[in-house]
This record gives C-alpha cells, structure tokens and sequence, in this order.
C-alpha cells in the first residue's frame, strides 16, 4: 500500500475509538425495575427455563444469533504465522462483516495453544455459548485435523471459511464461466496451483460438481503432486496424479481452468499462452494475484479472468456466502454444515449472476451496468439480494438433508 493508504488503514483501526466491534445493549436498563429483571431476581426466571429445556436458551439468550470467529493466527491472510494476538483485527473484521451483511452478532476469539488437541479442546469446551464456530487463518494441514475434531464434538455448526467458503465462490464462479465458455465441468481439465487449505477444498466441491478427479492437476512448491512422491500429507494424496508431468508448463498445456491460491505472479504469460481455447484464469492470491489481469488479457483474448481483488471484475470473495450461510443454518438451528448446504450456496449465488442487476447495486459498485457475462460471472458483495437468496437456500437444504433441529420459519427470507 502506499504510505497515505496504509496510514489510512491505520485511523480507521484506531479512530474514534480502538477496534471495529463492540457490544451493545438489546434490553432497556435505566431503572431499578429494568435491572431487577435484567439481573438479579429476574435473571433466575429464565435460568430455571433453561435448566428445564435446553433448547429454551434460544428463547431466553442470544445464542442463536451469535457467531464465534476463532483463530490461532497460524495463517492469516496472506502474512503467515504471526500468532494470536496478530490475527485479532482480520476476527474483528471477520464479525463486522457477519453484522454488516446478515444481522449476526459475532464475536472475535484468538487461541494460544501448543498442539492441536488443545486448540480443540479449548474450542469445544466454550462452543456450547454460541449458536456457530467460524474458524479463520489456521494453517494446513492442522486446520483440517482441527475443523473434523470440532465437527465431531461440537453440537453447533463449524465452518472454515478458508477452505469452504473459497470453495463455495469459487464453484460458483467457476460453473458460470464455464457455461459461458461452452464448456462442460465434467470434460475440463484442471490445474490448481496452490495446495493448502483453500485448494484442497476448491478441488472437492468442484469434484462434488462434476469434476473429474483424474483431470486435475494440483501443483505445491515442489511441482506437480504425482503418486511416485513421498513427501506429501494424507490430503495431497487426494490429489496425487498419475502422470509423468512435473512442472506448471507441463499440466497447464491444453487446460481449460486455472485457479491460483498460491502467491504473486508465479502464472508466467507463456505458460497461460499454453492453455486450450477459452480458458478460465481465477488468480486468487491476494493482495497480488498469480498474473496481473492486464497482462493476461493482453496475453489472451478469449479468456474469462477472475482475482481476490475489487478493483478487478468477477471478484472471488468469501463475503458472498459465509454471512448468509450460518444465517441460514443458524435460523433452522442446523447441527452442521453440510455438502448439501455447500452446494444450495453454489447454486443460489451462480443463479444471482444471471438476473437483472439492481440501480442500487450498480450504485455500490460505482459502474453504470451489469450483465451476466465475461466480467460479471458473480455477484457483487453488496448485492442485497445475497442475503435471502442464500440463506434461504442453505436453511432449505439443512431441513431438506435431516440436520436441522426445527422447520424453518414460515415465510421465511420473503420480507428481505
């Protein structure tokens, strides 16, 4: 960033006051009468309620309005490990973003911990307090470990954002260029370069969707992951080729899609020049992507081309379904969340792509149209339409798939 833009960034952290969440009161709290009912004697009330029946603590508390982001800052955003404390102002933004965008209430919570099993314990020892567990910014391969444990134990949803949230765009993103490409998900050929949590799990909703395992190519910093390496954990496995190929040049000729989750510029134009007709370019490394958009389509013609960034077109942003996914799951008090939900996410924000575009989305989006095409595949973060859309479709799917606690509410999403 530049110095005016980076002490920007700092004012807004620290100005007017530290921080960007805070907790505010929902009941009235100004008389004796209003704090003998909020408190003592009246607080006994419902606490005998909850004794009674557990699920009465929906009734009674905030439980299933409240998310927990938790992180050990082993993997935040694109800085590395830099620990706990470090991680504290991506969780705060974390919960901005689940107020702003689906009125939950979230809560930021970042773990010290020396192994994984203590990271796990300490998470499903307090996970009761809230009605969902987002995990953030925590390495591979123990975020995998870390969020199975959690789903195990846990009698609330859990959701690494990282790995299924990244997915769920990403698919979304990805189904609508290749319809626009004339291409079918089943014949395309893949390469994904990048093998850490987000990749793994780009790959495995894609292969949900019709991908073929053995078409694609999954490359870490050691080259092609191929069956004759030892050096590779159990989830690379998964994505072990059988082939003599060994470098990005190598799989990406004849590719039909491309999905970086690696680091800046490592997608060389000649390499992209290799790729069969209509190629799809999702480079998602953030803040710079693995080939600038530019260049590529300075490289390419015929190319439909997404990144992490929203200075770009068909921005791949998380913010697009992890809001409204818990609104959903939360408001039919779903025990998980499940590939059925993942896939009504897919789909309900690739069908958003495809209808008329607001005034007042094109007007957060400071451009005078938008149509379903090369540089509009997915919907604008701001679109309000997500929101309904979206978690509605994942409350559907929770009831429709066994792992929601009560029916959804009649009318549900309709007045949004």
């Amino acid at each position: 960033m530049s110095e005016d833009k980076r002490q920007q960034a700092l004012d807004y952290h620290a100005y007017p006051v530290p921080g960007k969440i805070s907790v505010e009161v929902t009941k009235p709290a100004d008389t004796v009468e209003d704090l003998a009912l909020a408190y003592s004697p009246g607080v006994a009330e419902p606490v005998r309620e909850i004794a009674q029946d557990a699920d009465n603590v929906y009734k009674y508390t905030a439980k299933g309005n409240m998310v927990a982001v938790i992180s050990n800052g082993t993997a935040i955003l694109g800085l590395g490990n830099l620990g706990p404390l470090a991680s504290k102002p991506v969780m705060e933004g974390k919960a901005l973003l689940f107020k702003r965008f689906a009125g939950l209430d979230s809560i930021d919570i970042e773990v010290k911990h020396r192994t994984i099993e203590e990271f796990v314990d300490t998470v499903a020892n307090i996970s009761d307090t809230f009605g969902g567990i987002n995990l953030e910014d925590i390495k591979a391969p123990d975020c995998f470990e870390i969020e199975k444990q959690l789903i195990e134990r846990c009698n609330v949803p859990v959701f690494h954002d990282d790995q299924h949230g990244t997915a769920i765009v990403t698919a979304a993103g990805m189904l609508n260029a290749l319809e626009l490409q004339g291409k079918n998900i089943e014949d395309a050929v893949v390469v994904c370069l990048g093998a850490g949590a987000a990749a793994v799990a780009c790959m495995e909703l894609l292969i949900k969707c019709g991908a073929q395992r053995e078409k694609i190519y999954m490359l870490d910093r050691k080259g092609v992951i191929h069956t004759r390496r030892d050096d590779i954990n159990e989830y690379k496995q998964l994505f072990a080729n059988n082939t003599d190929k060994r470098t990005l040049e190598d799989v990406i000729e004849g590719a039909d899609i491309f999905l970086g989750v690696s680091g800046p510029d490592l997608l060389p134009a000649d390499a992209l020049k290799l790729m069969a007709d209509k190629p799809i370019v999702f480079a998602c490394s953030n803040p710079d992507p693995e080939i600038k958009p530019e260049l590529a389509h300075q490289v390419r013609d015929d190319l439909i081309m997404g990144t992490g960034r929203s200075d770009y077109p068909n921005q791949v942003n998380n913010v697009l379904c992890f809001p409204f996914i818990f609104r959903g799951a939360l408001d039919v008090r779903a025990s998980r969340i499940n590939d059925e939900m993942k896939l009504a996410a897919v789909e309900a924000i690739r069908s958003l792509a495809k209808e008329p575009v607001p005034a007042e989305v094109l007007k957060a989006a400071r451009v005078d149209a938008l149509s379903f095409g090369i540089d509009y595949i997915i919907p604008k973060p701001m679109d309000p339409r997500l929101l309904p859309r979206v978690a509605k479709a994942v409350a559907v799917a929770a009831v429709e798939s066994g792992v929601a606690r009560i029916e959804m509410p009649e009318n549900y999403m309709e007045d949004k």
